[in-house]
């Protein structure tokens, strides 16, 4: 008789396993259902939405620009929702209503440092706030079904570094996970991230911590651990272009046919999902980086030129057959 192999959880969310250590970010414009299926794919070990304004949400009915960033493809588990606002009770009514999506988690945002977003208090302008975060989490911990999480940022800015503090407030309320990028909101992604930081943060809460900032390298997914004991490790715009960074693999190691594949799978998740033209007018984005520092990047002004599918995988079929697939980059 064959003995049965079972995979341990990494981690828990409350009652929610998780299964990996390496974790897509959420993303505006990114974090779609084609890319985090294709992350998926490579291993990315849960799945965070686009955030979502609480305003989007409260109407009679939810506008389809944000109703796509709420859904998910069969099997995406954990499925966490990301939403973000100013009012600890229109938080909570925003969650209660994307409940009818189905999510594993829902998370709240505190770390978005666009003045549009932070500048009215919400994302990282909730950080400055210890008693709304306070009252967010005691009412969506209070009213959910499901666990409520964090994502946050060192503080506002160096002379305000509150993390401990809110990290503390939101453990107290109910919060059943915390994820911080290393930086503060007046950093935005300049400078270094803290990863001291991350590691105080670990030694500060009980509950699982998600390190964030500068990892670029599957090398660096390994030092963020061993440097911080996070318990996994958020991946963004290095992940742009990059879905084997969540397989542990470097792109620079990769021949051309490696990086191909994944993008003609992207392509089809894209078209799949949007439709055609739609999905390969909004794929450009994610070409750029495919192929940045590869022996294909003369070829993207005429990639990027095309609207129709079968023309542009035709001509991606030319390409690959003219570029011999030497090891990455060149």
């Amino acid at each position: 008789m064959t003995e049965m192999l079972t995979v341990e959880p990494t981690f828990y969310v409350n009652n929610v396993p998780v299964y990996g250590d390496v974790i897509l970010s959420p993303m505006a414009g990114y974090s779609d259902v084609p890319y985090r299926a294709l992350c998926r794919a490579y291993g990315s070990a849960m799945h965070y939405t686009e955030f979502v304004p609480v305003e989007a949400l409260l109407g009679r009915r939810v506008h389809p620009r944000f109703g796509q960033r709420l859904d998910k493809q069969a099997g995406e588990r954990p499925f966490v929702i990301q939403i973000f606002g100013n009012d600890a009770h229109k938080l909570l009514r925003a969650a209660q209503r994307v409940l009818e999506w189905e999510p594993d988690i829902i998370d709240v945002n505190m770390g978005c440092s666009t003045r549009k977003v932070s500048g009215r208090g919400a994302g990282a302008g909730m950080m400055p706030q210890p008693d709304l975060v306070a009252d967010t989490f005691r009412l969506l911990s209070t009213h959910l079904p499901v666990p409520v999480t964090g994502k946050i940022r060192l503080g506002w800015d160096e002379d305000q570094k509150n993390y401990r503090e809110i990290a503390r407030i939101m453990e107290d309320n109910g919060a059943a996970l915390i994820a911080m990028h290393g930086r503060t909101k007046v950093q935005k992604y300049g400078g270094q991230a803290d990863w001291a930081a991350i590691a105080d943060l670990r030694q500060t809460v009980s509950v699982p911590v998600i390190g964030n900032g500068d990892v670029q390298t599957p090398a660096d997914i390994e030092r963020m651990k061993a440097q911080t004991g996070c318990d996994a490790v958020m991946v963004g715009r290095a992940a742009i272009g990059n879905p084997w960074i969540f397989a542990r693999r470097d792109k620079a190691t990769l021949t051309l046919p490696d990086v191909l594949t994944a993008v003609r799978r992207h392509l089809a998740e894209m078209v799949a999902y949007y439709g055609d033209p739609d999905g390969l007018i909004q794929f450009r984005k994610h070409l750029k980086q495919y192929l940045a520092e590869t022996t294909a990047v003369g070829w993207l002004p005429a990639l990027l030129a095309l609207d129709d599918v079968p023309e542009w995988l035709a001509l991606m079929d030319e390409m690959e057959t003219a570029v011999s697939a030497n090891p990455l980059p060149l």
